[in-house]
């Protein structure tokens, strides 16, 4: 098991988990909110700190198992990094260092706003099943399809290099959301198979997507609907 904590790190094109939508703590009339101390404020990030561990060393060897079965021809050395610069909103990603090493990438803010195991386990699972599925490369690839394509119609304009420049770069953007949603949902599927022979349960790990703002089914948007990810997660645990 191979995982490090880093101070920070560069991150290339990649699949976010939108940030958490934190509950207000309903204020008592009358009172001012209770402040942790920091005694207790210590206890949770250990708990939550051991959990991560925990859930790591169990997840990754199913998910280089499952990489090795589905895509032979991948780097299935996962590595699980931990981002632990403070303020940042609750995110996680996968993405690949120089060589091609997948990386699964978490922040504190993420780690500690999990329910439990299982939602923790199901974010892993989905980020791992990014890489197994090959979804990295071909947004890249959908990306400088769509540059080529709307930078080539607009030079054929006769417009001048800084607006075939903009061109480019819009077209990359909306290549790269062509199969953004299909890609999701497909790596719902395969992260509820990896978090299932993981040992915890997908179905209940899902429920994390209750806590993150619902993209509904915006034209261009990147995500699917929470609605439609929570279904198919439940239709593939009944199928395992």
């Amino acid at each position: 098991m191979r995982w490090l904590f880093v101070l920070a790190f560069a991150a290339l094109t990649a699949c976010e988990v939108s940030p958490v939508t934190q509950a207000p703590v309903p204020s008592r009339p009358g009172a001012d909110q209770p402040r942790l101390s920091e005694q207790e404020a210590r206890s949770r990030a250990g708990i939550a700190a051991r959990q991560f561990v925990d859930v790591a060393q169990t997840v990754e060897p199913v998910a280089e198992r499952e990489c090795r079965r589905l895509a032979p021809g991948a780097n299935c050395d996962f590595q699980i990094v931990v981002d632990d610069r403070m303020g940042q909103p609750p995110n996680a990603f996968q993405t690949v260092d120089r060589t091609g090493r997948p990386i699964l990438a978490f922040n504190l803010a993420l780690i500690a706003s999990v329910d439990n195991a299982d939602e923790l386990a199901f974010v892993m699972g989905h980020e791992a099943a990014h890489h197994v599925l090959g979804h990295l490369a071909r947004t890249q690839q959908n990306a400088y399809v769509g540059a080529t394509i709307l930078s080539g119609l607009v030079a054929l304009g006769g417009a001048d290099a800084t607006v075939v420049q903009s061109a480019e770069q819009i077209g990359a953007s909306l290549g790269a959301r062509t199969y953004s949603k299909e890609f999701e949902l497909e790596a719902d599927r395969l992260g509820t198979v990896i978090t299932a022979r993981s040992g915890y349960n997908p179905v209940r790990g899902a429920q994390f997507f209750n806590r993150i703002p619902d993209p509904g089914n915006r034209f261009l948007g990147t995500h699917p609907p929470n609605a439609a990810r929570m279904e198919i997660v439940r239709r593939t645990a009944e199928g395992l």
